[in-house]
């Protein structure tokens, strides 16, 4: 990330500059505290870069709607769901998982490395 880009986040975050977007009015599952908490969600480029009271440039109300982090499901095997990868993905991500830590012995054990590459062909990002 060029520097000016970081000053610009840094900036923005702590509310001297507008933010490029605002979340106004979120529920925000805080799973430190085990808390909802309602605030404005900052956006600056593609990163959150702050919660609580902002301005941006583009401004949108979410009127209580909650906002949660990406759930990580720590361990599966993405051939047991009979899915390739872009149809998992479109399966999982509705429910809130974003990343997958997946064990793909089970396609190797039955296709070796052919069903191995084939894997990681479908899930490359």
């Amino acid at each position: 990330m060029q520097s000016d880009e970081l000053k610009r986040r840094i900036s923005a975050g702590r509310g001297d500059a507008l933010a490029d977007l605002v979340l106004r009015n979120a529920r925000i599952v805080n799973v430190f505290t085990d808390e909802i908490d309602t605030a404005d969600i900052a956006i600056s480029g593609n990163s959150i870069v702050g919660v609580g009271t902002y301005h941006g440039r583009k401004e949108v109300d979410l009127h209580g709607k909650y906002v949660c982090p990406g759930l990580i499901d720590g361990h599966i095997h993405i051939e047991s769901s009979m899915l390739c990868g872009p149809a998992f993905e479109q399966a999982v991500l509705p429910h809130g998982t974003t990343a997958v830590v997946t064990d793909p012995h089970e396609i190797s054990n039955v296709a070796g490395l052919e069903g191995l590459d084939f894997m990681l062909e479908t899930t490359k990002i």
